[in-house]
């Protein structure tokens, strides 16, 4: 008789996983370095979750919720602030440690060739998530075609995580969101 699932030891690993990941990325070749930062084999891993390619992806999920979770929370329309006020904020919890770890991760699963990511819609998906949320923002604040702004938002504020990432530029990078934002401020006018 094999072994019975169990569901508790396979959500300690994932949730382990998904630290390691947001702490070193995405495993290359072997699973060798999360086992061992895990305390448990390689071997442990596959056996609750059946392949590399599946832990990773579980990983990846697990990763995306928590992230959806703390970018929601930043970005969700407050009624008694001005959206832009919002999403002035939202830079901080944006570029700050917490978000910065989702943005170093999943820029290297937006990078990947579709032949070798493990969450091939994931690129899709990480852009319609946002744009009701911002779009709902800007929308209250009576900005014009609030679907075309928060798509122009989205794109203004990762261009510069990435600039900030690839520089180390944060003050910088801030600075250009804040005239970003004034822009935007002033298109209700």
């Amino acid at each position: 008789m094999g072994r019975r699932p169990q569901p508790e030891i396979r959500d300690r690993l994932l949730d382990g996983c998904v630290d390691h990941l947001l702490e070193h990325g995405l495993p290359v070749t072997s699973l060798t370095p999360v086992a061992t930062a895990l305390g448990v084999s390689p071997r442990m891993l596959i056996y609750h979750f059946a392949t590399k390619d599946r832990l990773v992806r579980a990983a990846l999920v697990e990763a995306r919720r928590r992230q959806r979770a703390l970018f929601d929370e930043a970005l969700r329309h407050r009624p008694d602030t001005r959206y832009v006020d919002t999403l002035a904020a939202a830079w901080t919890t944006l570029s700050g440690p917490r978000g910065s770890r989702y943005a170093r991760l999943f820029s290297v699963v937006h990078a990947l060739p579709p032949s070798e990511t493990p969450w091939p819609d994931f690129p899709t998906m990480a852009v319609h998530d946002w744009l009701p949320t911002i779009a709902a923002g800007l929308r209250a604040d009576g900005h014009a075609s609030p679907d075309v702004l928060a798509t122009l938002v989205l794109a203004v504020a990762r261009g510069l995580l990435l600039d900030d990432r690839a520089t180390g530029e944060h003050d910088r990078a801030a600075e250009a969101y804040r005239a970003f934002l004034t822009l935007l401020d002033g298109s209700l006018r």
